[in-house]
């Protein structure tokens, strides 16, 4: 599988295209502030773009939606979606073929009811979700609650192997593994829930300690 990261603009933010190189159908993934680069971007690798998914619905991440589907004729999906090419619903679990490969949906509500990362091939795309070495922005309550187990019961358990492709480029590296997460992120190495709020709650004293940027 073929995974292209793209700087889009904005806070940092990435968008994606992945394909499967057999056949060249592609997925862009939350192109944002540049569809243009994307969508040029497979038209001159000769990639078929079969389906547009936004991560979640904050604006950052769909503020080219209108663009990248007048120049690709896809209409970009959110959670809760109906593809009007396969009549598929965009929720927990579906399945969404791409030539030899399936995209399967997973969705993490937590850093917004919407949230869904994609699980392709050997890489999981996570949004807003999971950053590398960091995890999205949440409340103290409910939403934090979600995120906790939207982690630990949907993502954390992929292969250890998995490549991790995050919303934004907020960490050391553009990008990392499930493996790498779980042994060193410091909110998935929190022994239970009290803790990652705990966490959440004082992380810009933790960064400023740890000399986290």
């Amino acid at each position: 599988m073929f995974v292209k990261q793209f700087l889009t603009g904005g806070d940092r933010n990435f968008g994606y295209l992945a394909a499967e190189e057999a056949t060249q159908k592609a997925v862009i993934i939350d192109p944002s502030y540049s569809p243009t680069k994307l969508a040029d971007f497979a038209a001159e690798h000769g990639y078929a773009v079969e389906y547009v998914f936004n991560t979640h619905g904050h604006y950052d991440h769909t503020n080219g939606n209108a663009e990248i589907e007048r120049l690709t004729g896809k209409t970009p999906l959110l959670y809760g979606d109906i593809e009007p090419q396969t009549g598929m619903k965009v929720v927990h679990d579906a399945n969404f073929p791409l030539g030899d490969l399936t995209i399967r949906i997973i969705h993490t509500p937590g850093h917004t009811q919407d949230s869904i990362c994609l699980y392709l091939g050997d890489a999981v795309f996570t949004g807003d979700t999971l950053f590398v070495g960091k995890i999205g922005g949440t409340d103290f309550g409910a939403q934090a609650r979600n995120e906790y187990d939207s982690l630990h019961q949907h993502i954390l358990i992929l292969p250890d192997d998995t490549r991790v492709f995050p919303g934004h480029n907020y960490g050391t590296a553009p990008e990392s593994t499930i493996k790498n997460e779980r042994e060193t992120n410091p909110f998935l190495i929190q022994p239970d829930f009290e803790a990652f709020v705990d966490l959440k709650r004082n992380w810009t004293a933790y960064k400023l300690a740890h000399g986290i940027q």
